[in-house]
């Protein structure tokens, strides 16, 4: 049995870039999480029809942007609308772990072995592999893993990282992105599809 146990809540919605930079401003503004849910909600700064969907958006859109130090968060809110995506990718990563071991052991894998595309039977896969270790795994309907495929799919569609067709998009990195996730962790860049020897050829 894995120590890690994985958090499955991602099944709702996609990677919700426009509602993380509404959140990511007032967080900048106000700077205290407390006042800024108070105000999304007071507000409806969201602009949902109904509470519960403004409750699971903003969830979720907290646990990613929160997955930011004060620089990320600064470039998150300035940079170009591709980089902000690719950054919240890294953010709901770090969030949840079973993503970033998909995104590393799957959509990272297959790139540089020169794979084109990533099927849904990849993500099954996966999922039955990483269930033998996970018994919060085996315990999720498959409904619910269905679910959670077509969530994940979607994701990497609107960050860029595979096309409408499930080819695999070469990530493409700019310098002060680059820069950033290298400060920390070489895994950030890679849960994205780049090859190993342009990551360190750029170290």
């Amino acid at each position: 049995m894995n120590s890690t146990v994985y958090s499955m809540s991602f099944t709702t919605g996609g990677l919700f870039l426009k509602e993380s930079l509404r959140l990511a401003e007032l967080f900048l503004q106000l700077e205290d999480w407390k006042l800024v849910k108070a105000k999304v909600f007071a507000e409806n700064i969201l602009q949902t029809r109904k509470l519960s969907t403004a409750q699971k958006i903003y969830q979720q859109t907290t646990y990613r942007i929160k997955a930011f130090n004060s620089e990320e968060m600064k470039f998150f809110i300035s940079s170009k609308e591709k980089d902000q995506a690719y950054l919240l990718w890294v953010g709901t990563c770090r969030h949840y772990t079973f993503i970033s071991d998909f995104a590393v052991e799957v959509l990272h894998e297959r790139f540089v072995t020169k794979k084109k595309h990533i099927q849904n039977e990849d993500f099954d896969l996966f999922f039955a592999d990483k269930a033998e270790w996970h018994p919060e795994l085996e315990r999720i309907k498959p409904s619910t893993r269905q679910k959670l495929r077509q969530v994940l799919f979607r994701m990497m569609r609107e960050a860029d990282l595979i096309s409408s067709k499930k080819q695999i998009t070469p990530a493409l990195l700019s310098n002060e992105l680059f820069r950033l996730l290298s400060q920390n962790d070489y895994r950030d860049l890679k849960v994205f599809p780049v090859f190993d020897s342009a990551v360190k050829g750029r170290t």
